[in-house]
């Protein structure tokens, strides 16, 4: 099981970049973990059009038997404990890469909402994108002490 994190844009921001290569670090530990940046020059204001244009980038990324996650306002919510049990169920599944994708400042085009599996939200508050990078990776990081029994989460 491989488990992606597509992202629309890069982090500015060297303090949560590095936080989040620090849990990058520590969740390889179990799992294949892998972040990828989708760089896309906007060179059109358009809302409609710069959505088309990162959803075009991010299917070249996303192959046919990916299960998609949308990481994404409307989503289902979770606590982190089951949150940990969906990973679980998605790594004993039969899909051999799981990959979540977290959208532009315009969200995701409709293309993309038809191709994703779900959808999961991580808060009813809006973060920026940098944060949602951080959340993410945390939150995952947790899932997996949580399935493993360390001493990282406490009820």
């Amino acid at each position: 099981m491989k488990f992606l994190l597509l992202n629309v844009g890069k982090t500015n921001d060297k303090n949560i970049d590095s936080a989040i290569r620090e849990y990058n670090r520590k969740i390889q530990y179990y799992t294949k973990f892998d972040i990828k940046n989708l760089i896309i020059r906007k060179n059109n204001s358009l809302k409609d059009k710069v959505k088309k244009n990162e959803s075009e980038a991010i299917k070249k990324i996303i192959n046919n038997n990916d299960y998609v996650i949308l990481l994404d306002s409307e989503g289902s919510s979770f606590n982190s404990v089951d949150f940990s049990k969906k990973i679980s169920k998605l790594m004993i599944s039969s899909t051999k890469r799981v990959v979540f994708v977290t959208g532009g400042a315009f969200g995701f085009h409709d293309d993309i909402y038809a191709r994703a599996n779900e959808k999961i939200s991580l808060s009813q508050m809006t973060f920026t994108h940098q944060m949602v990078r951080l959340i993410f990776v945390e939150q995952l990081y947790r899932s997996f002490t949580i399935l493993n029994n360390q001493p990282y989460h406490h009820n």
